[in-house]
């Protein structure tokens, strides 16, 4: 797999851990400065120490996606600091309570909401004209199978992806004509902190890790891909 031009700049959201995590290892990998960002201080740092440890270079942006004003404020930081943007990765979500639509609690509701779709529409805002101005800007948001196929018990999450994939799609087809390319990823079941949580039983040695759909992940983001306004699955 080719790598990026020198000077690239990547954002990754949710990079404490898990997929994220992997990924910005990944796309450091293959030649990115690595934007980070995720609540956890300990976690983004964990990140960063994997990503110099390999000869790559990260920034850390703690934020908490729940916070507007958090997320308004990173393109023009990012433009402050480099100059550019040239690849977003949304990869952060929240799965909520698993539980009846007729019980989701207002508080539990509006936290889904906020992180997995609101912070998406935010993300999009602040880094739109980033992305356009670059020579070959890529976005990538991840998203879940419960979008397309509706399950009991998990109409918050379900709800909230569809929103964001349908959102995502139409921000591709308003870029289609610009060099910007944005699709969405989805990588199928993950041993993961948030698959234990919805599946606290499963075997998780079954799955693979965050470390094995990196790399799919990553190919979206490199200047050689084509697709747009696309949900692709881990292959």
């Amino acid at each position: 797999m080719s790598g990026f031009a020198e000077g690239t700049i990547a954002l990754v959201t949710g990079a404490s851990r898990g997929i994220g995590a992997a990924a910005a290892i990944e796309l450091a990998r293959l030649g990115a400065r690595v934007a980070i960002t995720a609540r956890t201080q300990g976690g983004l740092e964990e990140t960063d120490d994997a990503i110099r440890a390999a000869g790559g270079e990260a920034t850390i942006l703690p934020l908490d996606l729940r916070e507007g004003d958090q997320i308004d404020a990173i393109g023009p930081t990012l433009y402050q600091r480099f100059g550019r943007l040239d690849v977003l990765v949304h990869n952060a979500g929240v799965l909520g309570r698993l539980t009846p639509v007729s019980h989701i609690l207002p508080d539990d509701w509006a936290d889904v909401v906020a992180v997995n779709l609101s912070a998406s529409w935010r993300l999009i805002r602040t880094c739109d004209a980033l992305l356009r101005q670059a020579p070959a800007g890529r976005a990538v948001f991840v998203t879940e199978s419960r979008a397309r196929e509706p399950r009991a018990y998990w109409g918050a999450m379900g709800a909230t992806k569809a929103a964001m994939e349908h959102l995502v799609q139409t921000w591709a087809q308003e870029v289609a004509i610009s060099r910007l390319r944005v699709n969405l990823f989805d990588p199928g079941p993950v041993a993961t902190r948030m698959r234990s949580n919805a599946f606290p039983g499963e075997d998780r040695d079954t799955l693979p890790g965050p470390a094995a759909v990196a790399p799919s992940l990553a190919a979206l983001c490199l200047p050689t891909e084509s697709r747009n306004g696309k949900v692709i699955g881990f292959a």
